[in-house]
């Protein structure tokens, strides 16, 4: 393996949708009886009156009184019908996943999104580590609804450079790939940032600063995807 890192913010750069909001569907439906305090629906009008980190807070309330098992499991269910969609990747994003898993270099989701959703995901793709939001368990066993923290803008330049002191790695000679300008702190966190797709923010950033860019491809999460032995 190298000395060198790849993350991967994974809404709209890895994957083609929005992983919280399409789990939250199939949530609804797969557990009408959820003890979760509101409905998504009623939590909608209030996002735009909220920063993306205290949003991201806001949805992980809905699961409050929730067994983490439960939720896991609803995980798995989501993901397998998720990934037979003909769109489900940003397929010229996957390619670079690909790429750097032939050249040895660890590869890392980087998400606001929780375990539930992103670890058949990991699993799937055969990367290494995902450093997501961690929601918190109380002493029952039950989800509280709280987080440890939104990784989310500064939150995954922060969980980056934690990632990066645990292996001993130069963040110069890792790779970030993101689609948003609240992945500014993500992408200026290592030594090679990759812009994918239109946001006019983050395509902004990349022309003043020549970051590579990448257009937005969509395609399916093929099995011959799978890296060699998996």
């Amino acid at each position: 393996m190298t000395g060198r890192v790849a993350f991967f913010d994974v809404d709209e750069t890895l994957i083609s949708g929005k992983s919280m909001g399409d789990f939250w569907s199939h949530w609804a439906r797969a557990a009408a009886d959820s003890p979760a305090r509101c409905d998504l629906a009623g939590l909608l009008p209030e996002l735009p009156r909220l920063s993306r980190e205290n949003a991201n807070r806001a949805y992980y309330r809905l699961f409050a009184g929730v067994a983490p098992a439960r939720l896991e499991e609803a995980g798995r269910s989501w993901y397998a019908g998720y990934r037979g969609r003909p769109d489900a990747a940003v397929v010229t994003v996957l390619a670079e996943l690909r790429r750097h898993q032939r050249d040895g270099d660890r590869v890392v989701l980087v998400s606001g999104s929780f375990s539930a959703c992103l670890t058949p995901l990991a699993e799937d793709l055969g990367v290494d580590r995902v450093l997501c939001t961690r929601q918190i368990t109380g002493p029952d066993g039950l989800l509280t609804g709280e987080v440890v923290r939104p990784v989310i803008g500064d939150g995954k330049a922060t969980a980056i450079a934690e990632a990066l002191t645990d292996w001993s790695v130069d963040p110069a000679s890792c790779f970030a790939y993101g689609d948003h300008s609240s992945d500014l702190p993500m992408l200026r966190a290592v030594g090679h940032p990759v812009a994918v797709g239109s946001d006019p923010v983050l395509v902004e950033h990349a022309r003043r600063l020549d970051w590579r860019r990448l257009p937005v491809r969509t395609g399916p999460l093929d099995s011959e995807h799978r890296p060699a032995g998996q």
